[in-house]
């Protein structure tokens, strides 16, 4: 919970079991825990998760000491002053865990000049709840600090004054019930500057150009001013079948054509913002695919049903080269030759005969 006076961004809980008291060791040390405030030589009987305690142990009347904990000797631990009975004297969570090392701080600027924001985290997992206190100041005096409503370990700072050569000091501990670490770190004011990465990219093919694609995207929503603090672009892009990147800086301006476009080739692009004067340069956004242009294969005209019946009909046997019978030379064979002359001679005899006769 973030304090009223706004020097300290706290967050974080934790839950035990109804009724019972909790109590932290450190991993691979021993932890001794006592029976409600039952006398030295009571004697009593041990659960836990109500079942036998099986982990090394020493057992000593009321006080019950677990050897070198581990994560497995996490649970809720009863005991019993008379097991006949089942009478329970107490029950304790045992958590199991380690102290905080130093958190990792880093703040950015994503809505300049509004404001930026600090977020923490740990390298290494303490395993039982841990705090952190957020101080932030400015030329020595402490600024006031906003919980994030989504990112439990992130705070929201306004920017006192702009254009200040002052540093922003911001430190972060960490608490929890084993010990605490404390982070300290100073922050320029143009070294926290980082947009927000362009948005709704888009790339259009053009009709009948074959290397050309158009690229237009949106300034990031989360830049507050883009009139007063104008932004510049870095686009990328390369063809899926290649490996390098070819890149184009472009100020002030939400739109460029790509010329050199393999023919038919698909691309992938991403473009980055950066403020003109101060900062760093954004994420990139997320890739986009296109492929230039290509021209639409020309249909293929279909076979009609005439066309099917000429093209099918069996064409004329091709000539026989087998050697024929008879004259090669192609005349009439001998037996009608010799009737014609026959014919005609005889023919001839008797028109002899007649002119005679008259």
């Amino acid at each position: 919970i973030c304090s009223t006076s706004g020097l300290f961004c706290c967050l974080y809980g934790h839950r035990a079991y109804m009724g019972a008291r909790i109590q932290y060791a450190r991993i691979g040390s021993d932890v001794t825990m006592q029976c409600g405030s039952l006398d030295n030589d009571a004697s009593v009987m041990w659960k836990v998760n109500g079942t036998d305690v099986k982990a090394r142990r020493r057992e000593e009347g009321p006080r019950l000491t677990l050897i070198e904990v581990d994560m497995t000797s996490n649970g809720l631990y009863s005991c019993f002053q008379n097991p006949d009975d089942f009478q329970r004297r107490d029950q304790i969570t045992l958590r199991v865990g380690v102290p905080p090392r130093e958190p990792q701080v880093t703040c950015r600027s994503n809505t300049y000049p509004k404001g930026f924001y600090c977020s923490w985290h740990l390298a290494h997992a303490t395993y039982i709840p841990t705090e952190f206190e957020v101080d932030v100041r400015h030329n020595q005096k402490p600024l006031e600090v906003k919980r994030d409503e989504v990112h439990k370990n992130r705070c929201h700072v306004k920017f006192p004054e702009l254009f200040s050569s002052f540093p922003y000091r911001v430190n972060v501990t960490a608490i929890n019930a084993l010990g605490s670490a404390s982070a300290d770190h100073s922050f320029e004011e143009s070294s926290m500057v980082k947009p927000d990465p362009p948005e709704k990219v888009v790339a259009t093919p053009i009709p009948n150009n074959v290397r050309r694609l158009v690229v237009t995207w949106n300034s990031p929503s989360t830049w507050p001013d883009i009139d007063s603090f104008p932004l510049k672009y870095f686009l990328r892009y390369r063809p899926l079948i290649k490996d390098q990147w070819q890149h184009v800086e472009l100020s002030d301006s939400t739109s460029h054509t790509i010329t050199d476009a393999y023919v038919g080739k698909e691309y992938i692009i991403q473009l980055a913002a950066k403020d003109m004067e101060i900062g760093t340069w954004s994420d990139w956004s997320v890739a986009v695919h296109a492929t230039p242009w290509t021209e639409e294969p020309k249909p293929i005209t279909s076979t009609t049903e005439a066309d099917v019946l000429i093209e099918t009909t069996p064409s004329s046997a091709p000539p026989s080269f087998k050697p024929r019978v008879g004259n090669p030379t192609g005349g009439c064979s001998t037996l009608i030759c010799s009737y014609h002359i026959l014919l005609v001679c005889t023919l001839m005899s008797i028109m002899w005969y007649v002119c005679d006769l008259t």
